[in-house]
């Protein structure tokens, strides 16, 4: 049973709580993805410890949490404890909120001199000179800011949008419509003839994302100019 498992674990007034939890599961359950502690718990016991079969005694459950039910104290342990993952676990999840860390900085920000976004390589590459913390239970949106802080002392970098305005030809006018929605259209404007002229904002960094769609859609004859 125990190849299969990992602990949470919580220590409260001078004691230890531990509880055998399901890997995948518990990872869901600590970020939110899943909803309740159904087959969370591996065993339905609270352990002083877990890998030893030692039980957490009645009197000092309902002391630290002021109940003994077994899930409402998980629940308290999850939510102010720790999990440990496996080394395979740990290792991918924290690899995948790394790319999607350098993919938003990469997206966000640029160099304030050039106002070109850094490649991602760029990007990754300075997060580990800087040594970047990456934390594995915290989502890559939320740990932006600390790392674009982090990247100062290394690299030029700020967070910057660009407003677009872009003019497009009758005949491309409704089919670029969605394209440039999805970039975020602040203001627009049906002309007479068909055409279409709007004013795009986003983030500094996929600029050139941007224009590579757009001149794809409309054949190069879309007019652009940055505000």
């Amino acid at each position: 049973m125990l190849e299969n498992t990992i602990i949470a674990r919580l220590e409260k007034g001078g004691e230890r709580f531990e509880i055998l939890v399901d890997p995948k599961l518990a990872y869901d359950y600590k970020t939110g993805a899943k909803k309740d502690l159904a087959n969370v718990l591996v065993a339905e016991e609270v352990f002083k410890d877990a890998r030893k079969g030692d039980r957490q005694t009645s009197s000092a459950l309902q002391k630290a949490f002021g109940t003994t039910d077994v899930f409402a104290v998980a629940e308290r342990i999850f939510r102010e404890g720790e999990v440990q993952l496996t080394t395979d676990q740990r290792k991918k999840i924290l690899e995948e909120r790394r790319a999607k860390l350098v993919a938003l900085i990469a997206r966000n920000c640029v160099d304030p001199r050039t106002k070109a976004p850094h490649p991602p390589q760029r990007v990754e590459a300075a997060l580990e000179q800087a040594r970047f913390h990456v934390e594995a239970f915290k989502p890559a949106e939320e740990q932006l800011d600390a790392a674009v802080e982090a990247l100062r002392g290394i690299l030029a970098i700020s967070f910057e949008k660009a407003k677009i305005a872009v003019k497009v030809p009758a005949q491309f006018a409704a089919k670029a419509y969605g394209l440039l929605k999805e970039y975020g259209i602040s203001r627009e404007e049906w002309g007479n003839d068909g055409s279409l002229t709007v004013v795009c904002e986003m983030p500094a960094g996929i600029q050139g994302e941007f224009y590579d769609r757009l001149n794809k859609l409309t054949g190069g004859q879309a007019q652009t100019k940055l505000l």
